[in-house]
């Protein structure tokens, strides 16, 4: 078996053990898995998988690719939790794959193992595998939509030498994977890719690196796929969505999102501390360095200018919220490999200033790890710190199983830290960073493990699992005074027959056909209970639960 294939067994395998593994063992959580879940349960159930719905209402925010993906995953799996994330554990296997053929190609296959591996040992990306959520498949077509481009205009300058096939090839593929990233998510991937050619024209002085004909020839690429949805929908439904869409991706770019605001520096903060341990290495990445061949110094360029376009533009972006940074773990694990191959061939020292952020950040998830069972097994002492929010404040009162057993992942991760501090010590640079990221994706893996099932129990459990007791039950379920998804999904709301179904003082106050749920947050018993067509039904870790019977 030759190296190359054997890295790419190796790749497979770790992918499909750490990112499939567990995906059904808690629920989605609100907002975005379920509410992209709900999505596709709502095309399966109506038969119409055209037309982008919630609650069987347009949803005008997002295009219907992932969720053509998901709705064959529920096909195959059922309609559960494992279905609705089983598609991005395979797209992160497709990705290590991908990072690795692009690093080889660029470099060796040393680079591209040090790449995938970089991508695949850091916190937030690894997580993203293991979610429901669009933005991996998203990241995945614009990264292969630029690097197509890129080779393009390398071909057309004849930067790089052995690039077989014709300019248009690349022109076509690099327009191909943007109209399907435009497709899964919309049209800020083609503006992605603008500003980051805009900043290389003029970094490059001005000069023409692509010509206008090729440049047209990649935008009618990208507009003829994404027009094999959007013309369909337009012929059979106007062109309502077109504006509604464009409508929320303004509001979307210029306000704060449901409250997703955020402090300034927050994307830095984002990608500091979650796409460690590579965020460490990435850094100086950012200062010179010099790679043997001029296109691979083009390549890193190309990567530092998405890095900061993607954080300028969300930066600016008023809703904080930690995907919208998630195209940038590209160029930072793409920097990261180059200074750790680097480092192993002695043009860089691993220094004090990495050494130092490293164990700083990897002490303060150590911390949170190993305080977070001895919180949990006495919660009371921290309940007092929220007597303002009575919601949080009831929420701790869920009964939740801490055991001492749960700081495992937290020294596991200390011991991770501590061998490959003394193998970078001893000059065993390769072995000290297959250990770290290595150590690091099987720290997420365990936390995953003994944490996550817990969490939800203080923040969604009760809510779900009241919803799921209505499944079967030919009734209306709606929430009060706070936004969530989890009702839909969770009962199985079926297509509605009368049309005041979303009129909530018709719902309450008027003539209904069917028994009504509604579903609250602590402090918002206060007012119901002053409501006389419905009743308390019960309350229980914050949420409170009441209905409306037929008369």
């Amino acid at each position: 078996m030759s190296s190359n294939i054997r890295n790419y067994l190796i790749l497979f395998f770790l992918g499909a053990l750490f990112y499939i593994p567990f995906l059904g063992g808690v629920h989605l959580f609100d907002w975005d898995e379920i509410n992209f879940a709900e999505i596709s349960r709502e095309m399966i159930r109506t038969g119409d998988y055209l037309t982008v719905q919630v609650n069987y209402e347009p949803f005008w925010e997002k295009p219907p690719l992932f969720f053509w993906i998901q709705v064959l995953s529920m096909k195959l799996f059922g309609i559960n939790e494992f279905a609705a994330r089983f598609p991005n554990a395979i797209i992160g296997i497709i990705t290590l794959l991908v990072i690795y053929r692009i690093g080889t190609k660029l470099f060796n296959q040393k680079f591209g193992f040090l790449w995938a591996l970089a991508y695949f040992g850091s916190i937030l990306p690894l997580l993203y595998f293991k979610s429901g959520i669009i933005d991996p498949l998203f990241n995945l077509f614009i990264f292969l939509g630029l690097y197509n481009l890129i080779i393009a205009s390398w071909r057309r300058n004849n930067l790089s030498k052995g690039i077989a096939k014709p300019k248009s090839y690349y022109l076509i593929f690099g327009g191909f994977f943007i109209g399907l990233a435009i497709l899964t998510k919309g049209p800020v991937a083609y503006l992605i890719v603008i500003l980051a050619f805009g900043v290389y024209w003029i970094m490059n002085r001005f000069k023409s690196f692509i010509s206008i004909v090729d440049f047209i020839i990649w935008s009618f690429i990208s507009l003829l796929v994404v027009s094999l949805w959007f013309g369909v929908e337009i012929a059979h439904h106007g062109i309502r969505f077109i504006e509604q869409f464009i409508i929320y991706q303004v509001r979307l770019l210029s306000t704060p999102d449901a409250g997703h605001g955020g402090v300034p520096g927050y994307h830095i903060l984002v990608l500091l501390f979650g796409c460690f341990p590579a965020s460490v290495f990435a850094i100086r990445g950012f200062r010179k360095i010099k790679p043997e061949k001029d296109f691979q110094q083009d390549f890193r360029r190309w990567m530092i200018i998405l890095f900061w376009v993607v954080l300028v533009l969300f930066s600016i972006v008023q809703s904080k919220i930690v995907h919208y940074s998630s195209l940038a773990y590209f160029p930072l694990t793409f920097l990261a490999a180059m200074v750790i191959s680097q480092i192993i061939d002695k043009k860089i020292k691993f220094n004090s200033n990495m050494k130092y952020l490293l164990s700083f950040i990897a002490g303060i998830y150590i911390i949170i790890a190993v305080l977070a069972p001895w919180t949990g097994k006495n919660i009371e002492l921290i309940k007092p710190l929220f007597e303002n929010n009575p919601f949080v404040y009831a929420s701790l009162n869920a009964q939740v199983n801490w055991t001492y057993w749960e700081m495992i992942p937290g020294i596991f991760l200390l011991m991770v830290v501590i061998i490959s501090m003394l193998l970078f010590k001893n000059d065993k640079i390769l072995r000290g960073v297959q250990t770290l990221f290595l150590g690091t994706a099987l720290f997420l893996f365990l936390g995953l493990i003994f944490f996550i099932g817990r969490i939800e129990m203080y923040s969604q459990n009760a809510e779900i699992e009241f919803c799921k007791t209505l499944q079967g039950k030919d009734c209306y379920v709606v929430t009060s005074n706070f936004k969530s998804y989890a009702h839909y999904y969770y009962a199985k709301v079926q297509p509605p027959d009368n049309p005041k179904y979303t009129d909530l003082k018709w719902l309450i106050y008027e003539d209904v056909d069917k028994d009504v749920f509604i579903v609250g947050k602590t402090p918002v018993e206060k007012h119901w209970r002053t409501v006389w067509t419905v009743r308390e039904l019960g309350e229980k870790n914050g949420y409170v639960f009441f209905k409306r019977t037929v008369p």
